[in-house]
């Protein structure tokens, strides 16, 4: 009790402070504060360049997380044109912050018309452009000066921000200031703007939620460019730059299986997937099948050692819920052409090591195919499906949340470069090589097709197109998937009613053909079938003006071209469908040309006798380079090396890139004879028949297949003599001479008469590709004496 008082009378007696002294420093503070707040107004009012700069500096650092990569390789002085890519409002901004010496942007001066804006700008020490001749004259004079005297200048050459995240025409401008200067010219590349609230993602600036908090920025600098003569040049490298910086972060692509998780949860009692079979399942249904089926392969039929299994089936739900059980389970899913021979197929399983192939009975009932594997017919796997298998996969796909299921199923240790198939050549100029593709190689596919097409969650894909074909498995197995859009299946691309139907019954609205499937749609689809169809991208063989007017004159919706291969995901190229296009001043689709390359993939033209880059319109070897590059192909390093020259792929076509930056394919190497010394183009020949046949309104073929095609055999005297093998024609081999004659043809472009050869039909594989080495192979057979 006394030790308690006494410490009771201690706290009594503490000595605290009084109200004066209180008010004393709460004055002293208040005093302190406001110095502190005028010593910041003297230096905003002073420096306010540097405030500014500090201010924005901290926000970006709170907002972004930005990440620069040879950064070096700005001049630390001397003049200089910046050239960047144009993504987001911000670009100018980070541009000028990411520089320890100040750059003057040249700027629109449309966009600095309020007072702060104009102070701002003239703080900077921005080069207004307007709109009179005038105006631009004297902004580019003054970024001219600018360099002569040493300073860093900036400019967007695409005159306005992508609307689709491809990178866009440069303007001739940027050359006019380089006229009569010795500045270098620093292209820079801006990567993971696009997806940034300032960025067009999503069909508008501003108003969406952002993704994540701080958002990833990466800022490319490429090596200075001396003596710079052409605009495409500069385009060149900053394109370059675009595809060497989205190569660098593949290890942060999507993970193809867990973004399916995803896209099933999301899609939890919504349609997913159906097929003309009648089968209609939601996305929740579609990942528990998945994980009943991954089960049952795991416990019943497939060991540690089967990392390739064969699927033989055509696209359907059951197809794509097969690959996906497979992928869950962390194996390869290599699709089996169903078109080729037995020998073939046995020959692309003895090349993957495939010990089981997944078919159907109904499959097999249809192909006629000596299968030299353990065929397992998945019908029978039915009666082994216990409840608990049920059970857990129904909570798996209904309750479990993504993180949790994904972890339990390793999918959040894979690697982006983890081998998710193996896609073997359409085999159209000889045996089928297997082409490795990674989940980086597809994720990166995938990624640009959302990107360009701007799909959205009412969209219907129809997959038409086999999954052994590169375009099926990327674009309708792996897209549908990974993304909140729904699939619909049919397993005959020329069964066209059937199509039409399906089209019809799930409003479909984005429809993924070649030319030669059209054909037949056009002729046997109603207008009704095809009503809410929005979007067609055709590829794989050249798309022919009169069948985009006839297309559209009948269904409403024009098709577009597209280019790609198996070695590249395959996309390449796309020109963006009218449907989706921004419809701005921006250039975004040309017919007769495959479009811009997809965001993250470059283009180059070198000589076809040399590898000697060339300007644009020059037609030579179309080479590629991207995310988008396959592994290799399977167990044959030397057959990669020919055509993956230090990371640019060889694709074989022969091509020119004009001003605006299209791709025009003009050609196959494969598909060009040299005659007398001259190289001479089949599909020019070809192209030139068929307009003069008008192969595209041939009702009488019911396929749509071609009509004719143009191949070569050895000649003696010429080293080449070119054949062209028809079905039964309207005109006489003497009329179509003649007639190319007419067109302008040089003789050494025309077939002699007797080099017309009929046939019951024109060799196609399963894809609608014309079989070349078939082509070549009959064509030798009917002109030997």
């Amino acid at each position: 009790m006394t030790l308690v008082a006494n410490a009771g009378k201690s706290v009594d007696q503490a000595s605290f402070f009084s109200a004066r002294t209180l008010l004393f420093l709460c004055g002293l503070v208040l005093l302190f504060g406001s110095i502190l707040v005028l010593v910041l107004l003297c230096v905003g009012f002073l420096m306010p360049k540097a405030t500014i700069h500090f201010l924005v500096w901290s926000l970006s650092k709170i907002f972004y997380r930005i990440r620069l990569y040879d950064h070096d390789n700005l001049p630390k002085e001397g003049g200089a044109l910046l050239v960047a890519n144009h993504v987001s409002w911000l670009d100018g901004i980070l541009m000028m912050l990411v520089s320890s010496r100040p750059v003057r942007m040249v700027v629109y001066e449309g966009n600095f018309q309020s007072k702060i804006m104009k102070k701002l700008a003239s703080m900077w020490g921005a080069i207004m452009i307007g709109e009179g001749p005038k105006s631009i004259a004297k902004a580019l004079k003054t970024a001219r000066e600018a360099i002569n005297n040493g300073e860093l200048v900036g400019i967007f050459p695409e005159g306005g921000i992508t609307r689709s995240g491809s990178l866009q025409s440069f303007r001739p401008g940027m050359m006019k200031i380089l006229k009569g200067t010795e500045g270098k010219v620093v292209p820079i590349y801006f990567d993971q703007l696009w997806g940034s609230i300032f960025s067009f993602e999503r069909g508008r600036f501003f108003w969406k939620i952002p993704r994540r908090i701080p958002y990833p920025i990466s800022i490319h600098f490429g090596k200075p460019l001396i003596g710079v003569t052409n605009v495409h040049e500069v385009r060149q490298a900053v394109q370059s730059l675009g595809a060497m910086a989205v190569q660098s972060r593949k290890d942060s692509f999507l993970t193809l299986p867990i973004e399916m998780v995803r896209a099933c949860k999301k899609r939890k009692f919504k349609s997913k997937l159906a097929d003309s079979s009648g089968a209609d399942l939601t996305g929740g249904s579609v990942l528990m099948r998945a994980l009943i089926l991954r089960r049952l392969l795991k416990r019943h039929l497939l060991g540690a050692d089967d990392e390739h299994v064969g699927v033989l089936l055509p696209p359907s739900t059951g197809a794509a819920i097969t690959n996906l059980a497979l992928t869950l389970d962390q194996r390869v899913a290599i699709n089996l052409n169903y078109t080729v021979s037995s020998d073939v197929m046995n020959q692309c399983i003895e090349q993957a090591q495939i010990k089981h192939v997944l078919t159907s009975k109904k499959v097999m009932e249809k192909l006629d195919l000596d299968i030299q594997a353990n065929v397992i017919c998945l019908e029978d796997l039915r009666d082994k499906v216990t409840l608990g298998d049920k059970i857990s996969s129904a909570i798996a796909s209904f309750v479990t949340p993504t993180s949790i299921l994904c972890s339990s199923l390793g999918l959040d240790c894979w690697k982006s470069d983890k081998l998710l198939t193996v896609i073997f050549t359409s085999g159209s100029t000889g045996v089928p090589k297997g082409v490795m593709l990674t989940n980086a190689n597809i994720a990166s596919n995938v990624q640009a097709v959302d990107q360009t097409i701007n799909l959205t969650s009412d969209d219907v894909i129809i997959g038409i197109l086999p999954f052994f074909h590169s375009f099926g498995y990327t674009v309708t197995l792996w897209t549908v998937m990974a993304l909140d859009v729904k699939g619909i299946y049919h397993f005959n691309p020329l069964d066209a009613r059937q199509v039409g139907k399906l089209c019809g019954k799930h409003r479909g609205t984005v429809l993924l053909s070649t030319p030669t499937f059209l054909r037949s749609y056009l002729r046997r689809c109603s207008k009704e079938d095809f009503a809410s169809l929005d979007t067609v991208v055709a590829g794989a063989e050249k798309l022919p003006g009169d069948l985009c007017d006839a297309f559209e004159n009948k269904f409403g919706v024009r098709p577009v071209e597209g280019y790609g291969a198996t070695e590249l995901s395959p996309l390449v190229s796309v020109n963006i469908p009218p449907s989706r296009s921004a419809k701005t001043e921006q250039i975004d689709a040309k017919e007769g040309t495959v479009g811009r390359p997809l965001p993250g993939v470059s283009a180059k033209i070198v000589g076809l006798e040399d590898d000697t880059e060339l300007g644009t319109e020059q037609s030579g070897m179309l080479m590629i380079k991207g995310a988008n590059v396959m592994k290799g192909y399977l167990n044959l390093p030397e057959k990669t090396h020919e055509v993956v020259r230090d990371g640019w792929y060889v694709t074989g076509d022969v091509a020119e890139i004009d001003d605006d930056g299209f791709i025009r394919i003009t050609g196959r190497q494969s598909r060009f004879s040299k005659i007398g010394g001259e190289m001479v183009p089949h599909l020019k020949v070809e192209e030139t028949l068929q307009k003069l046949v008008g192969c595209s309104d041939n009702d009488d073929d019911e396929a749509g297949a071609p009509a004719l095609a143009v191949t070569a055999v050895p000649d003696p005297k010429k080293g080449e003599r070119l054949i062209v093998l028809h079905t039964k024609l309207p005109q006489s081999a003497d009329d179509l001479c003649n007639g190319l004659k007419n067109e302008g043809l040089p003789n050494i472009f025309i077939p002699s008469a007797d080099s017309f050869f009929e046939v019951d039909e024109i060799p196609v594989l399963g894809t609608g590709k014309l079989d070349l080495q078939r082509l070549k192979e009959t064509a030798q057979q009917l002109a030997s004496p």
